[in-house]
């Protein structure tokens, strides 16, 4: 499932109860004798433990007895015999005028045993869930580029600048016999890259931490004007002009952050957000998410550990409390620990999904479009950054999907149920069936149920999908050539006219030209891109940036072949949008 990005244009512990200890009962004091004085209370458990075995009480030394008078009778003499004298008694002890006894030798101990250590248990191995990808990829970007988010670098390669890229040019940086793309993750405005090796790599803006590792503060020009010719690419004659190349070159996130041992299986990113996925289906996450009122954080600040790195050595409590305080975001990866076993994971703009192996789904992130299916208000925002299963626990689910605000979860008889942002029918639900803007719950899509949905993805205000045959079906808003035909083509029964008789949005699923055989979808925010099985790519709508890959800044309203000699007779078999460019992935061949 392909990843999302942001919008180039947006619409808009339980309190325990302590019990009170018990109050020994007092004593009656005996009426003549004074009042005593309160006890001290005893120590608690833990307390004794801590210090060890309570003291004995020493017993006192009676010393008042009256000493023992003993009479010695006088001594009878013989001639032949002397008497021994009788033993003297004295306190404790009684002397005796005898021969002492040789004492006998001592017994010489036999040596200790010294105990055999017993082996550690052998860790077991956890469960491969997810298997890594192998096929190496050659990298096809295009779009505007100003944030460095076509990774193509600072400076001119080949003659050509690394912005306004309006037709696909091949990413020099990442090429597959020097770095070996295996999979991509495509944001708002910063993309990451699984290698062969095991590395992850990551381009573009950093302002949240969606990186995940340090940028310095690069010098950066203005880069010329756009170019609007028919080459490949765009062209400059300002060879001063670059961008940070610590943001617009591929670099590696550090390892030092996960595990040894560690494999990635694959990423997905959100508008300022990136995660990964390990082959035993743990997630890793940086970056932040926000809200309606501005920035909301990665995680809640009372259960937020930062992984610290160099950026902040020697940073004292104090100014590190206030700088989290000031910048909730994450700029290092950490484990989400809430997430186990998960084997499918994909993110709206502010808002993510994923899939455990038993089919549960858990969401987080921003939710004032309702697409966490649940209300959230200011009060919970922050709450609501831990991922959390919702209402689909009786429900199987096999595939998950989401637009930049909406949601979707298809179970294992294919039912699709969507929530969230509704304003124009992008779940796929009639605004008529419901009275708000929002879909509150997940619901079952109606207009799907004829179609065996393989893949599903959203931009602001529309839905693009493709089945498991191929067919490529649009629905939502279409007054900005999101629909892939002419709006006059479409049956005036699937079509919301409003009071001016304009042709705003798909009120049904539509399926487009035949020729156009679906293998996967991406969304722009106001734009799609699709792959088909030949591994060919169209793509249609917004292209202010060339975002396209068509080579022109006008609108394209109908599908159309994305082709130059970049690409042509390439094997594509990836796609996907971000906020003003694209990315697609072709198989390496040798």
């Amino acid at each position: 499932m392909p990843p999302k990005k942001a919008a180039s244009k947006k619409a808009a512990p339980a309190s325990t109860s302590t019990k009170p200890s018990r109050t020994p009962k007092a004593k009656v004091a005996e009426p003549a004798a004074a009042a005593k004085p309160a006890a001290k209370k005893r120590k608690a458990t833990s307390d004794v433990a801590a210090e060890g075995r309570p003291k004995a009480k020493k017993s006192k030394v009676e010393t008042s007895e009256a000493p023992i008078e003993r009479k010695i009778a006088p001594l009878k003499k013989t001639a032949t015999t002397v008497a021994p004298k009788k033993a003297t008694a004295t306190k404790n002890k009684t002397k005796v005028n005898a021969p002492k006894k040789t004492p006998a030798p001592k017994k010489t101990p036999a040596p200790k045993k010294t105990p055999t250590p017993k082996k550690a248990p052998a860790k077991k191995a956890l469960p491969q869930i997810n298997s890594r990808p192998t096929q190496k990829l050659d990298i096809y970007v295009f779009g505007e580029g100003t944030a460095g988010e076509l990774g193509l670098g600072g400076v001119k390669y080949d003659g050509k600048k690394p912005i306004d890229v309006v037709r696909p040019r091949i990413n020099h940086n990442l090429s597959a016999k020097d770095v070996g793309v295996v999979q991509m993750a495509v944001g708002g405005m910063h993309c990451a890259a699984l290698t062969h090796d095991n590395k992850i790599l990551t381009w573009g803006v950093n302002d949240t931490g969606a990186l995940g590792r340090r940028t310095g503060a690069g010098k950066v020009k203005e880069i010329g004007q756009k170019d609007n010719s028919d080459s490949d690419d765009s062209d400059s004659d300002d060879d001063d002009e670059f961008l940070n190349p610590t943001e617009s070159e591929p670099r590696e996130v550090s390892p030092k952050y996960f595990p040894d041992g560690t494999q990635f299986a694959f990423l997905s990113a959100s508008d300022s957000a990136t995660f990964a996925v390990t082959t035993d289906g743990f997630v890793y996450g940086w970056g932040g998410f926000r809200g309606n009122e501005g920035p909301l954080g990665f995680r809640p600040k009372k259960v937020r550990s930062e992984l610290e790195d160099e950026e902040y050595e020697g940073e004292d409590a104090e100014s590190r409390k206030e700088r989290l305080t000031r910048e909730p975001f994450q700029r290092s990866p950490i484990l989400i620990p809430e997430l186990k076993k998960i084997v499918a994971l994909t993110c709206g703009t502010n808002h993510v999904l994923a899939l455990d192996d038993k089919g549960k789904v858990f969401v987080w992130g921003a939710g004032e479009q309702n697409q966490l299916a649940r209300r959230v208000v200011a009060r919970t925002a922050e709450g609501a950054l831990i991922p959390r299963e919702f209402g689909l626990q009786r429900k199987k689910i096999s595939k998950i999907g989401s637009g930049d605000y909406h949601s979707f979860a298809v179970d294992k008889d294919g039912k699709v149920y969507a929530w969230g942002l509704n304003t124009f029918s992008q779940t796929g639900i009639p605004t008529s069936e419901n009275k708000d803007d929002t879909i509150l719950v997940p619901t079952l899509v109606k207009n799907l149920s004829a179609y065996a949905i393989k893949e599903v993805d959203g931009g602001a205000h529309h839905t693009i999908s493709c089945t498991e045959s191929g067919q490529v079906l649009v629905w939502g808003r279409i007054d900005n050539d999101q629909g892939g035909m002419e709006v006059d083509k479409f049956a005036e029964s699937d079509v919301y006219i409003d009071d001016q008789q304009r042709r705003r949005y798909l009120k049904n699923p539509v399926v487009l030209p035949a020729d156009i055989n679906g293998e996967t979808v991406s969304a722009f925010p106001d734009g799609c891109l699709v792959v088909t099985k030949e591994g060919q790519a169209y793509s249609w709508g917004f292209s202010g940036n060339y975002q396209t890959g068509l080579g022109t800044m006008e609108d394209v309203e109908e599908a159309t072949l994305v082709e130059n000699s970049a690409i042509r007779g390439k094997k594509l078999v990836y796609a996907g949008a971000g906020g003003q460019f694209g990315i697609l992935a072709g198989i390496h061949e040798d």
